[in-house]
């Protein structure tokens, strides 16, 4: 029985684990499973440490990892899941594409107790491309890459059922400027215009909520279709898509399978509180996980920064789920730092909009009390980077180990606490 059916009937050892960490009542965290508004992502096979993702609970962030054709080093990409783990990402997801993407998942599956996600349509292209063209996927295969990733324990799946004729249709009459920059939602595009046939993940998606159910791995409902730059955004295409994926959350939960909505992408700053009403509105209360957003097409290098933005104001407007973006974001594969700055970012994105919303606001406090006592042992304790933080204040220390050097004799709280209190 999946976990969603089984919160039905009561309180299940996992909503209280959750429950715990995340201080709700466990009542309450059940009804929230049952209703499919919190998702525990998970695969027994796994047994991943629990999270929860959605309403009322601390924002989560996502950690894309993986190789690729023009770099595939396990290893690497082994020690890109543990440092993101180590800065705070809540989930991984392994998006290799290069190399021997069995065995890394494996690895990963193994290695990481994280909940982990995967995009199974890359196993079914690959599998093609192997034979001559990635457009020569059969139903089978796609449906095999699903079962494959289930077997091997992945708790999350991205699978883009709402990419269909019609949605597809409506990219080609836009006036989009990027077209489609989803690498899945390409593939599912290409081989429906190719074929002129339906998605299979869409045409039959009772199939995929039934595999779902037996290995009980949660949905992520793909954006196939999202924004690749702002004057993309809510679009009709990108809103098409969120109408379809609307009605498969009604459908799976009628199975009791848990599914998470993806969003955009790329959009401006203004349309980012709409985005993410109209998606809790039509998902009826899903859990929202966003890219992002990036909020400026200009900033290559920096696009942890521009996510980071976006991804603070999404959450403070209901988003649940951050998936992180790395300074090497359009540019290139990232490498292990990338990953630590992008994880660092998207953790002080979910942690101001946590704070905005009443969520973990003591740690806050803690830190001031700290600076107010110039303890400086405990503020760099406190710190989302203690090292780097620790690096900085040894970079150019103070003749004064009570102070930094910055201000010196001179310190504002120093001075105040002499004279003022």
């Amino acid at each position: 029985m999946t976990l969603m059916r089984r919160a039905r009937k009561g309180i299940t050892p996992e909503i209280e684990a959750v429950a715990e960490v995340e201080r709700m009542p466990a009542e309450r965290l059940r009804r929230l499973v049952a209703a499919g508004r919190v998702v525990i992502p998970f695969n027994q096979v796994h047994s991943p440490d629990l999270c929860g993702i959605g309403e009322g609970l601390a924002v989560k962030i996502n950690a894309n990892i993986g190789t690729s054709a023009d770099h595939h080093d396990m290893k690497e990409e082994l020690e890109k899941a543990t440092v993101a783990v180590k800065y705070g990402a809540d989930t991984i997801m392994d998006l290799s594409t290069g190399g021997d993407i069995d065995e890394m998942r494996r690895r990963i599956v193994k290695e990481v107790r994280v909940p982990i996600g995967t995009v199974p349509i890359y196993q079914a292209a690959l599998k093609a491309a192997k034979k001559g063209s990635i457009l020569d996927m059969t139903e089978d295969d796609m449906f095999s890459g699903v079962e494959l990733h289930a077997k091997d324990g992945i708790d999350f799946m991205t699978v883009h059922c709402g990419v269909t004729k019609a949605s597809v249709s409506s990219v080609k009459s836009s006036s989009r400027i990027t077209d489609i920059v989803s690498r899945g939602g390409t593939f599912l595009a290409s081989w429906i215009l190719h074929r002129d046939e339906e998605n299979p993940f869409y045409s039959n998606y009772d199939y995929l909520v039934e595999m779902a159910q037996e290995y009980d791995f949660a949905l992520s409902l793909g954006d196939g279709l999202r924004p690749g730059c702002i004057s993309d955004a809510t679009d009709t295409p990108q809103l098409q898509e969120l109408l379809i994926i609307g009605g498969l959350v009604k459908r799976a939960r009628e199975k009791g399978v848990q599914t998470i909505v993806e969003g955009p992408g790329h959009v401006p700053l203004n349309q980012i509180e709409a985005n993410v009403r109209v998606e809790k509105t039509v998902c009826e209360g899903a859990p929202f996980y966003v890219l992002g957003p990036i909020v400026t097409d200009i900033a290559p290098g920096y696009d942890h920064i521009t996510g980071a933005i976006g991804g603070a104001l999404a959450a403070f407007h209901g988003a649940d789920y951050l998936c992180y973006v790395t300074p090497a974001e359009h540019l290139s594969l990232p490498t292990v730092e990338d990953v630590k700055e992008g994880v660092v970012a998207s953790k002080i994105a979910a942690h101001v909009a946590d704070i905005a919303r009443g969520i973990n606001v003591e740690q806050d406090d803690r830190m001031a009390r700290a600076r107010k006592a110039l303890d400086w042992e405990k503020m760099l304790s406190i710190a989302v980077d203690p090292e780097k933080a620790k690096l900085y204040r040894q970079r150019r220390k103070p003749k004064d180990d009570d102070v930094c050097s910055m201000c010196g004799e001179v310190c504002a709280i120093k001075i105040a606490s002499d004279y003022v209190r």
